[in-house]
């Protein structure tokens, strides 16, 4: 096709399908904001009865609800509107498998930040203090009960599940004894590894208010009683011993300047033979792609001081902290594997 020709549907439909992506994504938001999911995880109930419990107009409601059935959330029966079985998993708070509080986080602060892209491609920085006036503004509003608190990080658990048992058979980790997962929220990846591994040890550390979150999802694993928690902050204490650490989704939050004393620590910490174990989802070297990784690369400018980097740019991070050995796997999962042995 020539600039000249009238373009065909098909022509223009992947600029189409960009356009229209984010109506699909604000349904779903909003049918979870509502909790549209959980009151038909085990009953058929229509617009009407809906509509009444939640206080909302009721022709508006059922266009929701028909929005939610052209994406496959929801089915048409007689007796009315139900989940079909992705919703019942994934969307439904009760699911051990919930990926609700991440779709809240995305609804309440990423959609936000994000309208806001503009500006920091002209600044160069975040947004959180243009938003929401300071970045501990939102997550004070999740952590102000113990239920919004637990909602929010049983959402990051959801996501966990999905990305950790990827990461942890990426490379034979059968050789450690104790791992410590720095900021390891829920404990997802301490639980898949150990669940992995029948010889390894787990520490969780993260800070003190996520502790008894992280506990109740310990004590529902097989290897429960091999993994403990540990409160700490791991940038301002000292490490607890273990021949193995890991660090998921956390260097991409920071600036190479904040990065190096971390890894130089983490290195000193370790034994010889001892490994750092790292999650984060890997650009090409050529930045070309993956679309995914380039994205999360965007939701990093708009949302913190890092950014997602190639596995050349983290060589030479963990380089000049002192690891000589330094592999990669990519999963095909949402996060990739990096690891850095101590010599």
């Amino acid at each position: 096709m020539t600039n000249n020709e009238s373009p065909s549907m098909a022509d223009a439909g992947p600029i189409l399908e960009l356009i229209l992506a984010f109506r699909r994504s604000k349904t779903m938001f909003a049918a979870v904001e509502f909790g549209i999911f959980d009151r038909l995880s085990n009953r058929a109930r229509d617009a009407g009865q809906l509509a009444t419990d939640l206080g909302v107009n009721t022709s508006a409601l059922a266009r929701l609800l028909d929005g939610c059935v052209s994406l496959g959330l929801l089915t048409h029966t007689e007796a009315g509107y139900r989940n079909t079985a992705i919703a019942d998993r994934f969307l439904v708070r009760e699911s051990p498998f919930t990926l609700n509080g991440y779709i809240k986080y995305s609804n309440e602060s990423l959609y936000k930040l994000w309208d806001r892209l503009e500006d920091a491609v002209r600044e160069g920085g975040n947004r959180w203090t243009q938003v929401f006036g300071s970045r501990n503004a939102l997550f004070d509003h999740y952590f102000r009960t113990d239920e919004s608190a637990g909602n929010f990080l049983g959402g990051m658990h959801g996501f966990g599940q999905l990305a950790s048992p990827p990461v942890v058979r990426a490379f034979d980790l059968s050789r450690f004894k104790h791992l410590v997962d720095l900021g390891g929220a829920t404990g997802h990846l301490v639980i898949a590894a150990c669940e992995a591994y029948p010889n390894l040890r787990g520490t969780v550390l993260d800070l003190p208010t996520v502790e008894k979150f992280a506990r109740a999802h310990i004590a529902r694993s097989s290897a429960a009683d091999r993994i403990d928690f540990l409160a700490s902050d791991f940038f301002a204490h000292d490490l607890p011993s273990a021949d193995l650490y890991n660090l998921g989704r956390i260097l991409h939050d920071w600036s190479e300047e904040k990065i190096a004393p971390l890894l130089r620590k983490i290195y000193s910490a370790l034994p010889g033979g001892g490994a750092l174990l790292i999650e984060e989802t890997l650009v090409n070297g050529d930045r070309s792609g993956p679309m995914p990784s380039l994205m999360q690369d965007l939701n990093m400018l708009v949302c913190t001081d890092g950014r997602e980097r190639t596995f050349s740019e983290y060589r030479e991070l963990l380089a000049a902290a002192g690891f000589t050995h330094v592999d990669y796997r990519l999963t095909g999962s949402l996060v990739d594997a990096i690891l850095a042995v101590k010599s």
